[in-house]
């Protein structure tokens, strides 16, 4: 699961070049002025093997008007937080304003780390020992614009990650099986799927969008198998999202996609497909997830309705031509029965391992069938296949020149295995390796016999030169 972190702090303290550094972008706007950053600004780092969500925000301030509006964006950062940075300026000192901050960070419950910033060139035992009076131990040294000290500031966040496990131990410990998260846009009939699945009104189902506001995680029982079920909130466009507890409900559903090992995508078949069904479907092959897509209400349309709504979704979901789709009625049951059969073929599919020998074979006829083309003149060569990981499959083939092999042959070779390994539901990612040349960049040494015999051949041509 991302962990999510936002940098606070007053005007002008070096949040957004600390969030440039991180993100190894420059998203953020920066300049020696207070105030340019207004709206929060969402990015991703990699840190400790981990991808994380780093949130810059504006500088808060006790100011009226637009002042005001940019503190209140600042604190909604934090409510969505798992651990708030507070950074505060070491060349200025301790100010009013830090203090109060901290005390609302103090009262606000989350984990708080202090990144003391601009130090570079000071003594910073000396610079920290005055925020410690903020009554918040955890103090860092660093340099948003040099980078010094980032790295030690950063494992004093991941290890407040680590006090957070038993917080978000229930979740874990509940999530035993196989994780099945059920997304979709608000009001399409998730909460009344899950109950239909638990045979029981385990969670609120209600005819109004927005009901179920966290993410529930459900242990279940289906024959003999055991799944973790997780209940989520609706995923409206980002324009409609105005209730700042909607938008956290949005976050907890994109971190329980990036937890879970099955997708079912909840669609109303009266509704059709919207854009943010894409958008959330695009989300769900960029976190590598399987996907089961289940097309509900399906009971309430007449013939010619559900005709069209066939064709409309081969046009519109030829992107994800390896999910499963499934017509149900989650009110009345009706093709509910076989829904978590289909999801553990689909979580034993992705977690399938498959011999190199096979895999390269299974290469080797493709490319016998039809060869990847030549560029510059040059054929490319595509030599063997392993598996490289699973949940989604990942497959590593190794050849030369594999940088320049088209993207319509790539798609070519991900058929061509997800036939022959009749791998359904889940996505295949594909990783090419080029061999490279050991004598590449380097030129012959001669010997001292063979720098001889080519001067006395340089002499014998000019020789003949001389002699014509």
């Amino acid at each position: 699961m991302k962990h999510v972190i936002s940098l606070v702090g007053r005007p002008n303290v070096g949040k957004s070049t600390l969030f440039n550094r991180l993100t190894k972008t420059r998203d953020a706007l920066v300049a020696d002025e207070p105030g340019l950053t207004r709206d929060r600004r969402y990015g991703h780092f990699y840190f400790d093997n981990e991808t994380h969500i780093l949130i810059d925000t504006g500088g808060i301030s006790d100011d009226d008007g637009i002042g005001g509006l940019i503190t209140e964006q600042a604190y909604m950062a934090i409510e969505e937080s798992d651990v708030v940075v507070f950074i505060v300026d070491g060349r200025a000192g301790l100010t009013p304003v830090d203090e109060d901050i901290a005390r609302r960070l103090r009262q606000s419950g989350k984990a708080v780390v202090i990144a003391v910033n601009k130090t570079e060139g000071m003594d910073r035992g000396v610079v920290e020992s005055e925020f410690y009076s903020m009554g918040i131990t955890s103090i860092h040294s660093c340099s948003g614009a040099h980078g010094d000290g980032v790295g030690d500031l950063f494992d004093a966040v991941v290890g407040e990650f680590s006090k957070k496990i038993e917080e978000e131990a229930e979740a874990d410990i509940l999530a035993y099986g196989a994780r099945v998260a059920i997304v979709g846009r608000p009001n399409v009939g998730k909460s009344t799927l899950v109950n239909r699945l638990l045979g029981e009104d385990r969670v609120l189902a209600f005819d109004m969008p927005g009901t179920t506001r966290d993410s529930i995680y459900i242990p279940f029982e289906h024959h003999g198998r055991q799944f973790t079920l997780i209940d989520t909130a609706g995923v409206r466009r980002k324009a409609k999202v105005h209730d700042k507890i909607e938008k956290f409900s949005i976050v907890k559903t994109l971190q329980a996609i990036e937890s879970c090992n099955v997708v079912i995508l909840v669609l109303d078949a009266q509704q059709g497909i919207s854009s943010q069904d894409a958008s959330l479907l695009g989300y769900v092959i960029e976190s590598g997830k399987s996907l089961l897509i289940a097309i509900n209400k399906w009971d309430n349309l007449d013939k010619s309705t559900k005709d069209f709504v066939k064709k409309e979704l081969d046009r519109k979901l030829a992107f994800v031509d390896f999910a499963s789709i499934h017509f149900i009625s989650a009110l009345h049951g009706t093709g509910v029965g076989k829904l978590m059969t289909v999801v553990q073929h689909i979580y034993e599919t992705s977690r399938k391992t498959y011999a190199t020998n096979m895999l390269t074979k299974i290469l080797e006829d493709a490319v016998l069938s039809h060869g990847p083309p030549s560029v510059g003149g040059r054929k490319i060569k595509l030599r063997y296949a392993h598996q490289g990981g699973q949940n989604p499959p990942v497959f590593v083939v190794h050849g030369n020149q594999t940088d320049k092999l088209p993207d319509s042959y790539r798609r070519y070779l991900i058929n061509v295995f997800r036939k022959v390994l009749k791998i359904e539901g889940t996505p295949i990612k594909f990783e090419f390796k080029s061999s490279k040349n050991p004598f590449e960049g380097r030129r012959n040494k001669l010997t001292p016999n063979q720098m001889r015999k080519r001067k006395v051949q340089q002499l014998i041509k000019q020789k003949k030169k001389r002699e014509k």
